[in-house]
This record gives C-alpha cells, sequence and structure tokens, in this order.
C-alpha cells in the first residue's frame, strides 16, 4: 500500500500530476473537491468562495477537518488499489493526520514553481476566478494557504520536485516518481 500525498502553492502543477496518476489508473483523492462540495452545500459559488469555506471549515471543525472528510475517501480507493495520490494537502496538520492514518505508507511530495509561471498557469486554468471575476489574487490565496500551514508542510515532504520546465518533462518526471518511488527524486531539488 502507498499513499502519496502532494503539497505546493496554487499553479504549482498538483491537478498535473494528479492527471498523471489517473493516466496510470491510480486512484485520486482532491482535497478541494470536498472543499468544493461543501460550498455547494451551503449554496455558494466554489469558483469565488472556495477560500472563503475552506476556512470555515477549519474554524468550525479544527485544522485537520478537510483531511478527516478526505480519510473515508482514500480508504474507499485502498479497497481497489494498492496506491492512491491525494491531491492539495495543504497544512503540516493535514500531513500529521494522513501520517497517523497510514503510517510507513504515507509518502509526502512537494511541487514547487516560481511565482510568476504559478501566475500564468492560474490565468490559463478555467476553474479559478481571478480578482476580475470576484475571486482572490495569487498574493492572496499564496498567503491564506501559507497561513494554514502550507510552508510548514513542504518542508515536511519526503521530496520535491521543482515544476519550471516543460509540460512533457513534469509528466514524464511524475510517472517515474508514481511507478519508482518518491526516492528517485535523489539529487533533485
Amino acid at each position: 500500500m502507498r499513499v502519496i500525498g502532494t503539497v505546493g502553492l496554487p499553479g504549482s502543477g498538483k491537478s498535473e500530476a494528479a492527471e498523471v496518476a489517473r493516466g496510470l489508473d491510480i486512484p485520486v483523492v482532491t482535497m478541494g473537491d470536498v472543499i468544493r462540495a461543501a460550498c455547494r452545500d451551503r449554496g455558494l459559488d466554489p469558483a469565488t468562495q472556495h477560500g472563503e469555506v475552506a476556512t470555515a471549515l477549519r474554524e468550525e471543525n479544527g485544522p485537520a477537518a478537510i483531511a478527516e472528510r478526505s480519510l473515508p475517501l482514500v480508504r474507499e480507493a485502498l479497497e481497489d488499489s494498492d496506491t492512491v495520490l491525494i491531491d492539495g494537502i495543504r497544512s503540516d496538520v493535514e500531513v500529521e493526520t494522513f501520517c497517523e492514518a497510514f503510517g510507513e505508507d504515507f509518502e509526502l511530495l512537494s511541487i514547487e514553481a516560481p511565482r510568476e509561471l504559478r501566475a500564468d498557469r492560474l490565468d490559463l486554468r478555467g476553474r479559478d476566478a481571478g480578482v476580475e471575476e470576484g475571486g482572490e489574487s495569487l498574493e492572496a490565496r499564496d498567503e491564506r494557504e501559507l497561513g494554514f500551514g502550507m510552508g510548514e508542510a513542504m518542508e515536511m515532504a519526503d521530496a520535491t520536485v521543482e515544476n519550471a520546465d516543460s509540460l512533457a518533462a513534469f509528466h514524464d518526471r511524475i510517472e517515474t516518481l508514481l511507478t519508482d518511488g518518491l526516492e528517485a527524486t535523489e539529487g533533485e531539488r
């Protein structure tokens, strides 16, 4: 059994890593989907109120709330697969939740990219609402996510991949990590 979590600031490439996993028939549990579902349950627009609801869930149910809501989804996926990818861990508390649940079978991959490149990527994504559409700026999103403990989570990573090259090169690197293990990043930063 392997449970691999990804952590990284918005636009770093977590969703692309999840797509590679899906292409390898590795189930993906997307923590953002848990938040989007909570938005819809509350009658709110996930495109513009995602951050507000993420903050509210943590305030109402503790800093591990989203990880705890994801655990049943991960366990269900493990019934049919030896490997599951958790897309979008946001804090050290969430890392600790998954470490407690899965022990040594849990691995954390930090995906990193320069801010300007992340901003360009987010401009191309249809799901994210920019400031013009009533959403948050990248700076506000980074600040919110770092406030959740993302920086600490990134420091806890078992491996780090810098995603500043071509999409094809990144996909190849993620495929190698998913098939050969995170130790395949030795020497990489």
